[in-house]
């Protein structure tokens, strides 16, 4: 069975593992954005149960660009503590451990975003040079796609220090 997001209530929390595809072209890299928050984040999402973590990327990168990539490599393993703000889990710690892959980009890649969020709120791509001074999740994509490094880097973010 592929089609159960792996979200497992924990506590009076979630654990969430997910994959973000790392879209680099021309000095710029692909972001999600849409109109119920004021940030960007990477395309992506929740790894079905019964998936691969590349599996769960080349569906998500499909899904919300409308074109079929491969991977190159694995990026970043993100370990990260934050409070939900999606209705359904409001304020509530959600633990998320997520897998990055830098993606095969082809040369005449125009995506095409027809993605909702899981509370339908329609999604749009956003090219974003790492100079602009826009919010974006996670924070790192800003330093580390300005010189991409060959090997996989490891990084925590916990909101629960800074409350």
């Amino acid at each position: 069975m592929k089609n159960t997001d792996m979200t497992v209530p924990c506590d009076d929390g979630f654990i969430n593992i997910r994959v973000g595809a790392i879209i680099l072209k021309n000095g710029k890299f692909l972001m999600v954005g849409n109109s119920r928050v004021d940030y960007l984040y990477s395309v992506g999402g929740r790894i079905r149960f019964g998936e691969t973590a590349e599996e769960a990327v080349i569906r998500e990168v499909f899904e919300e660009t409308g074109i079929k990539m491969e991977v190159d490599r694995l990026g970043f393993i993100h370990e990260n503590y934050f409070y939900g703000d999606l209705l359904s889990r409001r304020g509530k710690l959600i633990y998320e451990v997520s897998y990055f892959f830098y993606m095969k980009v082809p040369e005449d890649f125009e995506p095409v975003s027809s993605d909702f969020t899981e509370d339908g709120c329609k999604e749009h791509l956003v090219w974003v040079s790492p100079e602009e001074e826009k919010t974006m999740y996670p924070e790192f994509f800003r330093s580390e796609l300005k010189c991409p490094s060959e090997t996989v880097r490891h990084f925590v973010t916990d909101e629960r220090k800074e409350k």
